[in-house]
């Protein structure tokens, strides 16, 4: 099974409508999303890195490819990596990331167009096409298969440009990406035009006010959380301090979920 994760999560992209991928940020969360249902699962870079109180970004590459590797050992589910833009900056920097996605066992990763630089955020278009392409070509040179997924970073970086986040789309479809991302759009005409301007499927990240049928109906095959769950996560832990620093009770605990049934599903393996 774990040589065939690659195609089996393909295949997740391949069949009708849309399917979820979350997105856990350690090991604990991982089986519990596996023991609740999910098909594949994708790591989180900003929810990895708030866990270690880190902001988004701050996880250094070989630290991160160490997270993935103890995340594929510790779920029989595909996992796909967020990686940043990886290794570096270059073409070759991006294939060598690929590599390394592989050797870590994972079904596929995402690269961004995302420069890890606010002042200067998104790469040059050619520089960025040239980067997927390089990717894609490492994927193709592995031994099984590895989903690339391309991302196109214009709108969580203050730049709402509907244009060119398709353009460059078209652009890493050309160049071989397997699946096409470009999160932070907020609306359904947003996301039908993005999917009916490409060939590959589509992941979206999820919002308030989306649906899974609705997402699907405009064309998307895949449903991605990002830094939801961990920030869900971290909500749930300050609403619970709160009412005990400011109201001294613990009722709080009443919508845990339950120590036994986590106790047995770990027990378990």
């Amino acid at each position: 099974m774990r040589d065939d994760r690659g195609a089996v999560f393909r295949a997740l992209h391949t069949r009708p409508g849309a399917f979820l991928i979350p997105n856990p940020w350690d090991v604990g969360t991982a089986k519990f999303l596996e023991a609740l249902g999910f098909e594949a699962l994708a790591t989180t870079s900003a929810g990895h890195a708030f866990s270690r109180g880190l902001p988004d970004g701050g996880v250094p590459f070989e630290q991160m490819m160490a997270h993935c590797r103890e995340m594929v050992a510790a779920v029989g589910l595909p996992v796909s990596a967020d990686l940043e833009k990886g290794k570096g900056d270059t073409p070759d920097s991006a294939a060598e990331t690929v590599f390394a996605a592989e050797a870590a066992g994972l079904a596929g990763c995402s690269i961004e167009d995302f420069s890890g630089d606010e002042a200067d955020p998104i790469y040059d278009f050619g520089l960025a096409v040239e980067r997927i392409a390089a990717a894609a070509d490492a994927a193709r040179a592995l031994k099984r298969d590895f989903v690339l997924t391309a991302r196109a970073e214009n709108f969580i970086h203050d730049r709402p440009d509907l244009d060119d986040t398709i353009r460059r789309l078209q652009a890493f479809e050309k160049a071989g990406a397997d699946v096409l991302f470009a999160p932070g759009l907020s609306t359904m005409d947003q996301v039908e035009a993005v999917c009916a301007a490409v060939t590959k499927p589509v992941n979206v990240l999820a919002i308030p006010g989306f649906t899974v049928a609705g997402l699907a109906e405009a064309g998307v095959s895949r449903i991605s959380l990002g830094s939801k769950l961990s920030t869900a996560a971290f909500g749930a832990v300050e609403a619970a301090a709160r009412e005990m620093l400011d109201q001294g009770t613990f009722d709080y605990a009443r919508k845990g979920y339950s120590f036994a049934k986590l106790q047995t599903m770990f027990s378990a393996g």
